[in-house]
C-alpha cells in the first residue's frame, strides 16, 4: 500500500494511487474510452479522447499487465531511479509493475521484496515502483536524488495503443545471454540440435529418391550413429509379398 508523505511529488502521488482503465466519464458510449494516459503536468487520468487538449504536456501511457499497471522502463528511467527494481520483458520491452500485487503467502527465505516480502530475483530489492518509494520514503525520508527533471515527454511517434501486454513475458534475465526467444547455450542453431537436423536431412533424401522412381539407395558415406536413418531405409527397401486371391465358393 503507497503512503502519503509530503517527501513524495504531486504527480507521483497521484500516478500510484490513480485508478486506471476504468471507462471515461466525459466518453462514456465511445469506443475505446479506457483511461490509459495519465498527464504528469495535470496529474489526471486521460482516456484516448481526452488527449488532444493535453497535447503539449508531458504523458505517460500506462499499460495493463495480468490485470495489473504496469509501465514501460525506458519512461519511468526518464521520471525517477528504476535501479533495483524487478523488471518483465514482454511485447519485446521492459516493464515495471506501478504498485504492489496482492500474494496469498509472503516469502520468508530467499530474495524477497523490501517492502512486501514478495519472491524476487536475485540481485533485486523491489517488485514494484510504490514499493520503491514506500522504502526511501520509510528509511531516508525524502526522494532527493532519485528524481528525475523531465520537461519534455510526448507519447509514442507510433501513437497510442491499446496497452494491453500478452501473457506470455519472462522475469527480465540478470548476468544471462540468453535471447528473449530462448535460444542459448554452445551447439545449437535457435534451439535445434545439429545431429537431429542431420538425421532428419538424410531421412527426407530417401524419402525423395524413392518418389522419383529409383529402386535401391546408395549412401556413399553413411554416419556412423544415425538409427533413424536406418530403420527409414530397410523400411522403405522392404518388398511386398505376392497378392493372394481369396478362394471360390
Amino acid at each position: 500500500m503507497y503512503i502519503y508523505s509530503a517527501a513524495v511529488p504531486r504527480w507521483l502521488q497521484f500516478l500510484l494511487t490513480d485508478k486506471f482503465y476504468n471507462a471515461c466519464l466525459i466518453h462514456p458510449e465511445t469506443k475505446k474510452n479506457e483511461k490509459n494516459v495519465y498527464c504528469l503536468d495535470c496529474c489526471i487520468s486521460l482516456c484516448p479522447h481526452c488527449v488532444s487538449p493535453h497535447s503539449s504536456h508531458r504523458l505517460l501511457q500506462i499499460r495493463r499487465y495480468v490485470y495489473h499497471d504496469v509501465i514501460r522502463m525506458d519512461d519511468a528511467a526518464k521520471l525517477i531511479d528504476c535501479s533495483y527494481i524487478q523488471s518483465y520483458k514482454t511485447n519485446s520491452a521492459k516493464v515495471v509493475f506501478l504498485n504492489q500485487r496482492l500474494q496469498t503467502k509472503k516469502c520468508s527465505s530467499g530474495n524477497v521484496c523490501s517492502t512486501c516480502d514478495r519472491s524476487l530475483q536475485e540481485l533485486y530489492n523491489y517488485c514494484s515502483l510504490s514499493c520503491k518509494v514506500n522504502h526511501l520514503v520509510k528509511t531516508l525520508g525524502t526522494l532527493s536524488g532519485h528524481l528525475f527533471e523531465c520537461n519534455y515527454m510526448p507519447l509514442s511517434d507510433s501513437g497510442l495503443d491499446d496497452g494491453l501486454m500478452t501473457p506470455d513475458s519472462v522475469l527480465d534475465p540478470v548476468g544471462s545471454n540468453r535471447t528473449s526467444s530462448g535460444s542459448g547455450g554452445s551447439g545449437g542453431y535457435g534451439g535445434v540440435d545439429c545431429r537431429t537436423t542431420l538425421a532428419c536431412t538424410a531421412t527426407t533424401e530417401v524419402v525423395r529418391k524413392k518418389r522419383s522412381g529409383c529402386s535401391t539407395f546408395r549412401s556413399p558415406c553413411r554416419p556412423a550413429c544415425s538409427p533413424v536413418t536406418e530403420i527409414t531405409v530397410n523400411s522403405m527397401n522392404r518388398r511386398k509379398g505376392n497378392p493372394r486371391r481369396a478362394p471360390l465358393y
